[in-house]
């Protein structure tokens, strides 16, 4: 695979990442001290909402796990 789609396909995870910390962000507040999630308040997300965001970023992470294992095979192979 050529360096050009290997950075689509990291682009596109990156993509996920934050359209997964954007749902979270906007839904659960931050501590003010630390800057992290603050779950003390028990905030309900949607779960099919998570599932879906969650789903499409692990997907993009296997995709990219296959594309690495595949040049590692490959050069293993050279």
């Amino acid at each position: 695979m050529d360096k050009e789609a290997i950075r689509k396909e990291l682009r596109a995870y990156e993509e996920r990442r934050d359209e997964f910390y954007r749902f979270l962000d906007e839904h659960i507040p931050h501590d003010a001290s630390t800057g992290l999630y603050d779950f003390r308040t028990k905030v309900m997300l949607d779960a099919e909402k998570v599932y879906e965001l969650f789903h499409k970023l692990d997907y993009q992470a296997r995709k990219i796990r296959g594309i690495v294992i595949n040049e590692i095979m490959e050069k293993q192979n050279d």
